[in-house]
């Protein structure tokens, strides 16, 4: 069974959208590892005679269903509608305060109040990836940056704070339009080649399982709901939820690998919101 991008999107328990406010001119993102420099496929030029034998996936399975087995799946089907390119691949996630470890660092909000004291390795993967659940179960999300108040985050060079959220209405953080992020339907882009609330198809990511377990395999479909301080250029940043996960894609279509991006793809139209 394929899982679609309307039934990833009712994962999250309010898909209703919020009032947007200042703080969302830029989310955080994937880790700096996943942003270390790598070889790139440059763009193509969009055009309507791709070979389809180009767009390979690795799914987990084998004949007999195995997980720990790899193998190709080649796409027979033509690509339509618009190609923009080949774009750069990373992945960030949703940290938790219970894995965290260290001494504690004060979690602070846009007034400077602190919102919690954390330990240290889950302040600099929040500070990081830009939304994170504390270990009450409340979801915090990045707010600002430049807070005199805040430590620096190690990896960004950056002093940001954060919003406490609703769990309900936020249960994995929010993105850059105010709403709810979804694992494996939300992508971070650059807006200014790719406007927020666009439908993506990423025929690489079309058949990936989205557990180790293969519980289901998705369908390529995906919605730019979020920005982030690194992500410039063709780049695609995918959220994905859970550090497994990130691990699990990240050996099957690896970061800066190089993937292509459709819109206008009649695939993906269930996915528009």
């Amino acid at each position: 069974m394929k899982i679609t991008a309307l039934a990833l999107l009712s994962l999250a328990a309010s898909a209703c959208s919020t009032a947007g406010s200042t703080w969302m001119s830029e989310a955080a993102t994937a880790d700096e590892a996943d942003l270390a420099p790598g070889p790139v496929h440059p763009p193509e030029e969009p055009s309507g005679n791709v070979d389809p034998s180009r767009f390979r996936s690795k799914v987990l399975g084998s004949e007999a269903e195995r997980p720990e087995v790899t193998r190709e799946r080649v796409r027979k089907e033509p690509l339509v509608g618009k190609i923009l390119g080949t774009f750069r691949n990373t992945y960030y996630d949703f940290p938790s305060e219970a894995d965290g470890t260290g001494d504690a660092v004060s979690l602070r909000d846009a007034r400077c109040g602190v919102i919690a004291e954390v330990p240290r390795t889950f302040y600099e993967a929040v500070c990081v990836q830009g939304s994170g659940i504390l270990k009450s179960g409340r979801p915090v999300s990045f707010a600002r940056r430049d807070c005199e108040c805040a430590e620096v985050c190690p990896r960004t060079g950056q002093k940001i704070c954060f919003e406490s959220l609703d769990p309900l209405k936020f249960p994995w953080g929010r993105g850059a339009l105010g709403t709810p992020i979804t694992p494996l339907l939300t992508v971070a882009v650059d807006d200014t080649l790719v406007p927020m609330g666009t439908a993506i198809y990423i025929p690489e990511f079309d058949g990936l399982p989205v557990d180790a377990a293969r519980s289901s395999v998705h369908d390529g479909c995906f919605i730019s709901q979020d920005r982030g301080m690194r992500v410039k250029g063709p780049h695609v940043d995918v959220f994905t939820g859970a550090r497994t996960t990130t691990e699990l894609w990240n050996k099957l279509v690896p970061s800066n690998q190089g993937v292509t991006v459709v819109v206008e793809s009649p695939r993906c139209a269930r996915a528009e919101p």
